[in-house]
């Protein structure tokens, strides 16, 4: 059965068995004891900001060392509203969030400027400081804390105990699991996705990554916010210990350990690292017969030993024996679920065959005192297959990386229809209709080969971030899966379109760069050695994909050594050596160039 027959049949197991959990943590209070009810509630706080930064740094591949300070924040309002201004719990709830989200937005404006290793280390700067601000600010309590912080009611129900308060915890907790698939399995959520494999494809796909390292950023503050408002409601006294840099590093442990890249792994490495802290607690004193903070030595031991069997968490190792937490299930989406056509995108207006499109003038590009193009100049017209090559080394590459805005020349213009476009971002180049495959291959190996596709999609419909997490996008969806979907079809990998993209042979990742290209519907493509890992059969037929698209009016810039898959296939060349242009023309023309034989071809006739 395939999988689309199947998830038509009914549930699949990988949708029954969420449901079994959910259902027996929902009997859990009926008939575990009230330290269990205790734990778990801490496992729901835990859990919640656990997936902030399982969101930040296993899908976003940022580093966040000061959660827990956005903990004490939610914390912290509610605590004060309700006891110095006698506000119902209710109404500090969007007031903390307001203060989270203009706290992490300009926390954001600062550190996620930072790269490297210098980003953890600027998270732990203002995690500290906030910590400090709580024990320190008058009207905070410093050390002692708040307390009399009062309880949250539900019209005339207080809700005084730990099991009244557990199924509010763990409803906050699955609807910040689903609001995060949903995100996930969304045009922003592939954007967001896409921040790890390197700003380059995002960008080249019309990504704004700035943006949306910024939404995850403050999306994992509103969620650590809402567990310290949770927090403060149930144990009903405030002080800065829980919200220290220790309990940060705690925090993204749990990320890691339950593996950070999937969404249950929160709430699994939440589980694991809160019933562990607790179980080395209460045996450790019994078998050295002496009080202290040893677990902190056997507990730091332990997940070495567990990151050394299972780097990426526990979740991939559950994964292989149940059927869950399995990344989007995408149907076949030609159709709708009624059978009915799916709207297709609309189309780009092409400019005329034979018009002026790309222009480059005099372009140069240093490295410090490496000159890696100098003074390049060339044109090209709609329509026009044009290829540039060189051997390696030549710099064809970086003019790649010089027209699509990857790199600034040092000097020199590019032009694109009259408008200069040196000076440009990747993405506001893509959006005038340009786009790209890379020398070494940029993909997202753990999402499946159609989702990978789809961003190329990115900028050809809209959406914001709050309704793909309400799942409200669903026709932007389902148009943008078709158009993957059928780009994917068109480059011979219709088949493969539902399996990972890192099972994917090295000449079929090429063929899904250039279908992620094609879905930007483009006016110019640049393709950097798209035949290469490619079997002859399969270029063949790459051949006639782009003469097809050169009769469609779009305009390709290849480069490719592949000399006999060239000649046959362009329609002009320009041949560079150590950074600049040494020969243009037609193939017979470059071919019999004495400069280009003894250059490049090695005397090929």
């Amino acid at each position: 059965m395939s999988r689309t027959e199947w998830s038509r049949s009914g549930l699949s197991a990988a949708q029954v068995l969420p449901l079994v959990v959910l259902l027996a943590v929902a009997a859990a209070p009926l008939v575990v004891s009230e330290f269990s009810v205790t734990l778990m509630n801490y496992i729901g706080l835990a859990s919640l900001v656990a997936l902030g930064c399982s969101l930040l740094t296993g899908v976003g591949g940022l580093t966040s060392f000061g959660q827990a300070a956005f903990v004490g924040v939610g914390a912290y309002t509610t605590a004060v509203l309700t006891t110095q201004y006698e506000w119902s719990p209710w109404l500090t709830l969007p007031v903390a969030l307001v203060l989270a989200i203009v706290i992490a937005l300009l926390l954001a404006a600062i550190t996620l400027r930072l790269s490297g290793h210098f980003l953890p280390v600027g998270t732990i700067a203002w995690g500290i400081s906030l910590y400090y601000l709580f024990a320190n600010v008058a009207g905070l309590g410093g050390q002692t804390g708040i307390t009399g912080v009062p309880p949250l009611t539900l019209g005339e129900h207080v809700l005084n105990s730990g099991r009244e308060f557990y199924y509010l915890i763990w409803i906050c907790v699955v609807i910040a699991v689903i609001s995060v698939r949903n995100l996930l399995d969304s045009r922003p959520g592939r954007a967001i996705r896409a921040l790890r494999a390197g700003g380059a494809m995002a960008e080249s796909c019309g990504v704004d990554t700035g943006h949306y390292r910024v939404v995850i950023f403050v999306y994992a503050a509103v969620l650590a916010c809402v567990s310290g408002w949770l927090y403060a409601h149930l144990i009903r006294f405030v002080n800065p210990s829980p919200f220290s840099l220790n309990l940060s590093i705690e925090y993204l442990f749990m990320a890691v350990v339950g593996g950070a890249s999937h969404v249950w792994g929160a709430v699994v490495g939440a589980t694991v690292l809160t019933v562990l802290k607790q179980w080395l607690q209460d045996l450790l004193p019994r078998l050295i017969h002496s009080s202290g903070n040893y677990e902190t030595i056997v507990f730091g031991m332990l997940m070495v030993l567990l990151l050394q069997r299972a780097r990426s968490g526990l979740m991939p190792l559950i994964a292989r024996v149940l059927p869950i937490d399995r990344k989007v299930q995408v149907p076949a989406v030609l159709a709708d679920a009624t059978g009915s056509a799916v709207t297709p995108l609309a189309q780009r207006v092409r400019p005329a065959a034979g018009e002026s499109l790309l222009e480059v003038r005099e372009v140069v590009k240093r490295f410090g005192g490496l000159i890696a193009v100098n003074r390049v100049s060339f044109e090209m017209q709609t329509g026009e297959i044009l290829g540039l090559i060189g051997p390696n080394g030549a710099g064809k590459s970086t003019m790649f990386n010089l027209i699509t805005g990857v790199l600034e020349p040092s000097s020199g213009q590019v032009w694109l229809r009259g408008e200069r476009i040196d000076r440009l971002a990747s993405r506001r180049i893509a959006e005038r209709g340009i786009a790209r495959t890379f020398q070494h291959v940029q993909i997202r190996p753990l999402m499946s080969v159609i989702e990978n596709v789809a961003i190329g999609a990115h900028l050809r419909r809209g959406g914001s971030v709050v309704g793909a997490a309400l799942r409200l996008d669903r026709e932007t969806e389902r148009a943008l899966l078709a158009e993957a979907q059928r780009q994917l079809i068109r480059v011979g990998l219709g088949d493969q379109m539902f399996n990972q993209a890192g099972s994917l042979s090295l000449g079929a990742q090429r063929l899904l760069e250039v279908a992620r290209a094609l879905c930007a519907d483009p006016m110019l493509l640049l393709l950097d050695e798209p035949a290469a890992g490619l079997r002859y059969q399969e270029k063949r037929a790459l051949a006639d994909l782009l003469r097809g698209l050169r009769d469609e009016g779009v305009s390709v810039l290849l480069v490719e050594h592949d000399m006999d898959f060239v000649m046959t296939l362009v329609d002009r060349l320009v041949v560079m050596q150590f950074g600049e242009k040494i020969a243009s023309g037609n193939p017979a023309q470059v071919q019999s160039d004495p400069a280009v034989i003894e250059a490049y071809l090695g005397g090929i006739e």
